[in-house]
């Protein structure tokens, strides 16, 4: 069933009004906020973006057009600020923007059951306890169309959340429609989706757009936690800088032409705004770094768009630099620097927004601020490599501190920041692995371990990281040959027996990593184990003095070491 929304977005009679026969809709996105409320060197934040957001809202009022505000998911896990209230801040902030409609992402899962713990410990643990709980209070629509469960079939029928919503803008009917990527239940905590299964994009999608179709819908709008890249946006239809091979463009050329008019993407932290099989498609990066719209000109006596009008991502500065625009983000006396001007207006953060936000930010200063007692020499970058010097930092420290003969974490999106020089705090250890994941201890034999490897060999850079031995692979004759030498100088025979330390994410199947050796009933996780970023505070707070990341290169001696590429004839 579609549910319509009438939305009322009127202007002064003192005002300029467009002419009565057109209508200007501008649908502005955001995606992967991850928490982010305020700005940071001059941009973004929700409170930077709600500048921008109101700006153009002004500009509407006075040609008597409108505004949607969309999101496309991973809405809050991600920040301190955020992650201590378990979302509740963003949902707040969401509220005072006022969205239309957000999609729910991968990361929307992460919290698990309401309050500390991230997975079911007890009985009658909701799973899913948080994220309802966030559902509930948004005052703006949830969508989830392809998020089936598999007791009954249909979508996901929780407080505040449906398929699609039909929105009624000024007498033109908008219809939305939300979807998760294919992947979605696979790179959150396993434990948290169980019961649940994903659609297909393309076929919910054209089902959905069909049915908002049949009821009036002049204008159909996906927001969709699924995503491609492109580099140069001077031309919304020069596709030659895009991945034409990833999810959502797959996904649009699917879709019959003409069903959806725009797609709001995201979920790989990227940009997009070009036009594929007639359908705009736009993400902006992540973090509110940027965000997305598209305006649609519309014949107001017949519901038909006369035009449409891609925007690059607009960055969200708050500050920039003359001539130009060019965001601001360091003083320099020589240049001309003056406050954010957007479609001729000032953009100031919302009074509301910026209270929230400072308010959810003050919060979390404290324990932000806790020094550990160790400074870094020089900045930890985010992981680019299986053995960059913080994946090995990671890695390392998580097997030291429980003993086991090796560790092995998801160190290429499992790490999301990296470690700034100077004195460490809890702060950007938390940034740096915001996750409430549970440290899990298995035994496996040698012959498991082999089996892992030989399926990471197979992911060229998203290969997983570790510590506590080395790899060695090769093909010969299309047939993988591996030999695993731990640090002690040991070969490991396929008999022998090993303790590895991963997390809960991963055990229960999170990003494929132990996929190949999880038993039937899963492995047992121990709920008395700490949760690794406490793991990881600690063995930093053992560590007094200095740390460099020259201390945990691993060129000269590395940990994967294999082809350039693994060729698909190379049979494990």
């Amino acid at each position: 069933m579609v549910l319509l929304i009438t939305m009322f977005v009127g202007a002064c009679s003192s005002q300029r009004i467009a002419p009565t026969d057109e209508l200007v809709i501008s649908i502005v996105g955001t995606n992967d906020v991850h928490g982010e409320l305020l700005p940071k060197a001059g941009r973004g934040g929700l409170a930077g973006v709600s500048g921008y957001v109101n700006a153009l809202r002004q500009k509407r009022s006075e040609d008597g057009g409108a505004v949607l505000l969309i999101d496309a998911g991973d809405m809050w896990q991600g920040r301190l600020a955020s992650n201590l209230g378990e979302g509740a801040a963003v949902v707040d902030v969401y509220n005072a923007m006022g969205y239309t409609a957000a999609t729910v992402g991968n990361h929307e899962f992460d919290f698990g059951p309401a309050g500390p713990a991230a997975i079911p410990e007890q009985p009658g643990d909701d799973p899913r306890g948080a994220l309802k709980q966030r559902f509930a209070e948004a005052q703006f629509a949830i969508l989830a169309a392809n998020i089936i469960d598999d007791d009954t079939g249909k979508p996901v029928a929780w407080d505040n959340i449906q398929p699609s919503i039909l929105v009624d803008v000024q007498g033109i009917k908008v219809g939305i429609i939300g979807v998760l990527t294919a992947n979605g239940l696979r790179t959150t905590i396993a434990a948290n989706t169980v019961g649940l299964h994903l659609a297909p994009l393309d076929e919910t999608i054209e089902s959905e757009a069909r049915a908002l179709r049949r009821a009036g819908a002049d204008i159909v709008i996906v927001t969709a936690h699924a995503g491609s890249s492109c580099t140069e946006f001077t031309d919304p239809r020069d596709l030659s800088s895009c991945n034409l091979d990833g999810e959502i463009m797959r996904v649009a050329r699917a879709l019959p032409k003409g069903l959806v008019d725009h797609i709001i993407a995201g979920h790989v932290h990227r940009g997009i705004a070009h036009v594929v099989n007639d359908i705009a498609i736009t993400a902006s990066y992540s973090s509110t770094r940027a965000f997305s719209r598209v305006d649609f000109t519309v014949d107001r006596g017949t519901g038909a768009v006369q035009a449409r009008r891609v925007f690059p991502p607009q960055p969200a500065c708050l500050r920039v630099t003359y001539p130009g625009g060019a965001c601001a983000v360091a003083a320099d006396p020589s240049a001309d620097v003056r406050d954010a001007v957007y479609e001729g207006h000032p953009v100031m953060p919302d009074a509301i927004v910026l209270t929230i936000a400072e308010q959810a930010a003050a919060l979390a200063e404290t324990i932000r601020e806790e020094p550990l007692g160790v400074v870094l020499e020089a900045e930890f970058q985010l992981p680019s490599t299986p053995e960059s010097p913080l994946a090995n930092l990671m890695t390392d420290a998580l097997r030291a501190s429980t003993g086991v003969d090796i560790a092995i974490h998801n160190v290429l999106g499992g790490i999301r920041s990296g470690l700034p020089a100077g004195p460490l705090t809890f702060g950007g250890v938390y940034k740096m692995f915001p996750f409430d994941n549970r440290a899990v201890i298995v035994n496996l034999s040698g012959r498991e371990v082999r089996d892992i490897i030989a399926s990471q060999a197979r992911k060229g850079h998203r290969r997983a990281g570790f510590s506590g031995m080395s790899v060695f692979v090769a093909c010969n004759n299309d047939v993988m040959d591996i030999t695993l030498q731990l640090d002690d100088g040991r070969k490991l025979a396929d008999a022998d027996r090993v303790t590895l330390l991963a997390n809960d994410f991963l055990t229960l199947g999170g990003d494929d990593v132990l996929t190949p050796v999880i038993p039937d009933g899963g492995f047992a996780i121990d709920e008395s184990m700490p949760l690794t970023r406490d793991i990881l505070v600690d063995w930093f707070r053992g560590q007094s003095g200095r740390l460099s990341p020259d201390d945990f290169q691993s060129a000269a001696s590395p940990r994967w070491n294999l082809p350039d590429s693994v060729p698909d004839t190379c049979h494990w």
